[in-house]
C-alpha cells in the first residue's frame, strides 16, 4: 500500500507563498493607485492630448506717418490629408479636385498626387492658400467631393509695397523677413523679434485617431500676448525715391552695388536706407536659394575702405591739434617718400599742386597734403597715430553705432598702442586707407561734425506700440564751435571744385560734402596672395543739405562701377557719387515736412 503524499507543512508552506504574493500585489496596486496616481495619470493624459503652441499675431509695422503698412500678417491655410484613411482611387480622384480647385499646372499636380498617394498618416499637400482658394476646399469639403482633406491655419508674413527695382519689395533689407517657423530674419525683424511676435497661445488638445491635435476643443492654458506694432523713422515716399535713385545709379554706372541713408544729424532718425540689388521679401525661399547675399544690409553690415571721406578727420585732428587752420599752406609735391626712403604715397594724378590752403588740400582730395597733417599732428608717428585714432574712436569707428537692425558690424580699425604705425600707415589712415567702415558709421560721424559735435545714435524704430521710443543719450565728441568750421570745409569742396560745384548744388540749400575714391583689395588675387583691383574702386560721398543749416546726412557709395574713361586721376562715372548724392537731396529736401531749424553753432554759409 502506497502512502500518503500530503503533508500538513507542504500545505502551510503553498499556502505561505500565495499570502506573500497577494500581498505583494496588492502593495504593488496600492503604489500605483496612491502615490504614482498623479504621475500615472499624467502619462496617460499625455499619451491622449498634446500642448500646442499656436503663434500670437505678429506686430505690423508701419512708416513714420503710422499710416502706411511696410509689414503685415496675414491668414493664410495650408492643406493637409491622411492618405491612410481613404482608399487608392478615392485619394487618385482627390487629387484631380484638387488640382482643378488650386488650379495646378501639370507639374504641381503631379506633386500633389505623389502625396496623396503615399500611404501616410499626415502629408502637408499645400501651403500658403488664401482665403478665396481655401473657401473653395471648403465647400467641396462640405459638398463630400473629398474626404480626410482639411484646412490648418498658417499666418504668412507679407510686405504689401513694390520696391524700387523690379521684383523687391520696399525696404526690405532694412526690415528683414519672417520665416515659416514665425521667427524673424535680418533687420528690424530680427531685432524687434521678440516685441513683434509676442508671446504664443498655449492649448492641451486631444489627439485624434491619427495622433494629430484636435484644436476645437482644445482647452487654453496660456493665451499669450499679441505682438506689438511698430512704427519706424523712415518715410515711405523718400525710401521708394532713393530705391529709384540707386537703381538708376547703379545701370548707369554698371556698379556692382549702389546703396544710400538719409539721416537727421539731429535726432539720428533714418528717413531713408536703400540698396541694390535687393529682394522681395513675400519670396524669401527662392532667394535664399539663388542669392542669399543679398539679405544682409550693406549700409550696416558691410564694411569697406571709404577713401578721401575720411580726409574730414585728419582736418579735424589739425584743427583741433591747432598745427593747421583751414588757410594754412601746405606743400602738395605728387608724391611722398615715407619711412627712410622705404615706401611711397602719390596723389591720384601723381602731379603736384604746389603750395595750397588746407582747406584746398581737403577740396581737391590731395593725398600728399592729407599725409603731411596726419604727419604734423605730433613730434613722432606714434604720437601722431595715437591722436587720429582717437579722433576716429571718437566720431565712433572701430564701434558699432548701436542702430537697431540684426547684423551690424562695428568695422576695422588698427590701435597704433597695440600694433605700432609706420609713416605709411598713418599716411594711408589720412586718406582713407588701411581702415574699415560702415556706411551708417560714416553717416553718424558726419552728422556730429556738422550738428554741434554731438554724436547721435542712428535708429530706425520710432515708436512701438503707442510708445514712443525714447532717445539714446548722446555724446558731445568735438568743440560746438569746431562744427562751425567743419561745416564751412565741407561747404567750400563744393563750392571750390568746378566739377563738383556743377553736378551737386541746389539753388536754395547750403549744401556741403566730400568724395571718397577708394581702392578695393582682392584677397584671392595673386594666387591668392591678395592684391588691389584694376581701375575698380569704392566711391562715396557724405555730405549735409538744409535750407539755412544742415537739416539732412546723406551718405552714398557705388561699389565697382565701371568707368567711362580709364585716365591717371581721371576715373569719369555715368553717374558720379556726388550727382546721386544732388539727386537724393532733391528728393527728400522736396518730399519731407522737416520741422523749421534752430539756430546752431554749426551754422555753415548760404549757398553762393
Amino acid at each position: 500500500m502506497l502512502g500518503r503524499t500530503d503533508s500538513r507543512w507542504r500545505l502551510l508552506f503553498i499556502l505561505a507563498i500565495l499570502l506573500v504574493v497577494g500581498m505583494a500585489l496588492v502593495a504593488r496596486l496600492a503604489w500605483w493607485q496612491l502615490v504614482q496616481r498623479d504621475d500615472l495619470a499624467a502619462r496617460a493624459t499625455r499619451q491622449g492630448t498634446v500642448r500646442v503652441e499656436q503663434l500670437s499675431r505678429r506686430g505690423t509695422i508701419y512708416d513714420r506717418s503710422g499710416t502706411v503698412v511696410l509689414a503685415t500678417s496675414v491668414d493664410r491655410y495650408r492643406l493637409v490629408a491622411a492618405p491612410d484613411q481613404i482608399g487608392l482611387a478615392e485619394r487618385r480622384r482627390a487629387a484631380t479636385v484638387l488640382s482643378e480647385l488650386l488650379g495646378l499646372d501639370p507639374t504641381g499636380q503631379a506633386a500633389l498626387t505623389a502625396g496623396l498617394v503615399a500611404d501616410k498618416a499626415y502629408v502637408i499637400l499645400a501651403r500658403d492658400l488664401d482665403e478665396a482658394a481655401a473657401a473653395r476646399i471648403r465647400t467641396a469639403i462640405s459638398d463630400q467631393d473629398l474626404a480626410a482633406i482639411s484646412l490648418e491655419p498658417e499666418p504668412a508674413r507679407v510686405e504689401p509695397l513694390q520696391g524700387g527695382a523690379a521684383r523687391t519689395s520696399l525696404a526690405a533689407q532694412l526690415l528683414g523677413f519672417v520665416n515659416r517657423d514665425g521667427v524673424g530674419q535680418y533687420g528690424v525683424e530680427e531685432r524687434y523679434q521678440e516685441v513683434l511676435a509676442g508671446k504664443p497661445t498655449v492649448l492641451l488638445a486631444d489627439r485624434d485617431v491619427n495622433g494629430q491635435p484636435v484644436l476645437d476643443t482644445a482647452a487654453i492654458l496660456d493665451p499669450g500676448v499679441p505682438g506689438s506694432d511698430i512704427r519706424l523713422t523712415i518715410d515711405d515716399r523718400v525710401q521708394l525715391a532713393v530705391e529709384q535713385e540707386v537703381l538708376a545709379a547703379a545701370v548707369a554706372d554698371q556698379a556692382a552695388g549702389v546703396s544710400a541713408v538719409v539721416l537727421d544729424p539731429r535726432t539720428g532718425e533714418i528717413y531713408a536706407q536703400a540698396s541694390y540689388p535687393s529682394y522681395d521679401a513675400n519670396q524669401y525661399q527662392a532667394v535664399a536659394a539663388a542669392t542669399p547675399e543679398r539679405f544682409v544690409d550693406p549700409i550696416v553690415a558691410t564694411v569697406y575702405e571709404p577713401g578721401s571721406v575720411f580726409k574730414m578727420f585728419t582736418a579735424l585732428a589739425g584743427f583741433e591739434q591747432g598745427t593747421i587752420t583751414p588757410q594754412t599752406r601746405i606743400w602738395d609735391s605728387g608724391s611722398l617718400s615715407l619711412d627712410h626712403g622705404q615706401t611711397r604715397i602719390y596723389d591720384a594724378d601723381k602731379r603736384a599742386m604746389g603750395r595750397l590752403k588746407a582747406e584746398d588740400i581737403v577740396a581737391y582730395s590731395r593725398n600728399v597734403g592729407a599725409a603731411r597733417i596726419a604727419l604734423g599732428l605730433a613730434p613722432t608717428t606714434n604720437e601722431a597715430a595715437a591722436i587720429l585714432k582717437a579722433v576716429w574712436s571718437r566720431f565712433g569707428f572701430g564701434a558699432k553705432t548701436g542702430i537697431d537692425v540684426a547684423g551690424e558690424l562695428a568695422g576695422l580699425v588698427r590701435d597704433p598702442a597695440i600694433s605700432r604705425w609706420r609713416e605709411i600707415d598713418l599716411a594711408n589712415g589720412s586718406f582713407g586707407q588701411g581702415v574699415a567702415v560702415t556706411q551708417i558709421q560714416l553717416a553718424a560721424a558726419f552728422g556730429a561734425m556738422v550738428n554741434g559735435g554731438v554724436l547721435v545714435q542712428p535708429h530706425v524704430v520710432k515708436a512701438i506700440g503707442t510708445q514712443d521710443v525714447p532717445p539714446v543719450p548722446r555724446a558731445q565728441v568735438m568743440d560746438a564751435a569746431l562744427s562751425g568750421t567743419m561745416v564751412d570745409l565741407l561747404s567750400h569742396v563744393i563750392h571750390t571744385v568746378p566739377w563738383y560745384r556743377d553736378k551737386t548744388l541746389i539753388r536754395g540749400y547750403v549744401m556741403g560734402g566730400k568724395t571718397g575714391t577708394a581702392q578695393i583689395w582682392d584677397p584671392t588675387a595673386n594666387n591668392g596672395q591678395g592684391g588691389w583691383k584694376l581701375n575698380r574702386y569704392n566711391n562715396s560721398f557724405v555730405g549735409f543739405v538744409g535750407r539755412d543749416q544742415p537739416e539732412l546726412i546723406i551718405a552714398v557709395r557705388i561699389r565697382e562701377p565701371k568707368p567711362l574713361l580709364i585716365q591717371q586721376g581721371n576715373l569719369p562715372l555715368a553717374v558720379e557719387s556726388y550727382e546721386l548724392f544732388r539727386r537724393i537731396a532733391s528728393d527728400a529736401m522736396t518730399m519731407l515736412d522737416l520741422p523749421a531749424p534752430a539756430p546752431t553753432p554749426s551754422s555753415g554759409p548760404s549757398d553762393r
